[in-house]
């Protein structure tokens, strides 16, 4: 019960970040769907699905409602779809860092103060963790996940069809069978590069 409830603020964080960057990203690139459905705000009320924070609090990762947008409106549509994707990982990185920094500062400049007590550490630790996760399931290139995008726009033109008609259909399916039977997978493509990305970013 403790360790979901320190998951609890980071998954807050990290989801609302996460979804407000593609927003942000998608009316940067000329497509206003998300700031038209209420979705470009820092209010995680908007953003957060209820199935997946549950698996965020009980297994350690899950996900968010997805911000709508139409690739219609994008200025450069392939280019944009890589942008609008990747934005949100570029906001857990930055997020990460900036609380493995506050981590590193209370550990060096507060320690023995009530400031550096165990509690916001591990709270800080958390929310560090945590964004890195989001970074790296986001990244599996599974519909509808971020990598997903990003694979589809830099495929060659030739399997773009063969990618559409054989695999986006069936990409929830699919996904949803990793997080069910994939566990040693996921182990080497999200646990193994949190726990090493972790360690850099804290230096131990």
């Amino acid at each position: 019960m403790q360790t979901i409830l320190m998951r609890a603020l980071p998954i807050l964080w990290a989801v609302t970040i996460h979804e407000y960057a593609h927003g942000w990203m998608a009316h940067k690139c000329g497509d206003d769907t998300a700031l038209y459905s209420g979705r470009l705000t820092l209010n995680p009320l908007a953003h957060l699905d209820p199935i997946g924070t549950l698996c965020f609090l009980l297994a350690g990762f899950g996900w968010a409602k997805p911000v709508p947008v139409n690739p219609y409106n994008y200025r450069h549509p392939s280019r944009d779809d890589i942008l609008v994707s990747i934005a949100g990982v570029c906001a857990n990185f930055l997020s990460a860092v900036a609380f493995a920094l506050v981590f590193r500062l209370v550990v060096a400049f507060a320690a023995g103060t009530p400031l550096a007590n165990m509690t916001i550490l591990k709270l800080l630790l958390m929310a560090v963790r945590i964004n890195l996760i989001l970074i790296f399931f986001n990244l599996i290139p599974i519909p509808p996940l971020d990598g997903s995008h990003v694979l589809a726009q830099l495929m060659p033109l030739h399997m773009t069809d063969w990618y559409n008609r054989n695999i986006v259909p069936y990409g929830m399916f699919i996904l949803v069978g990793l997080l069910v039977f994939g566990g040693p997978l996921l182990r080497i493509i999200i646990a193994v590069p949190t726990e090493r990305l972790l360690r850099v970013l804290l230096v131990y």
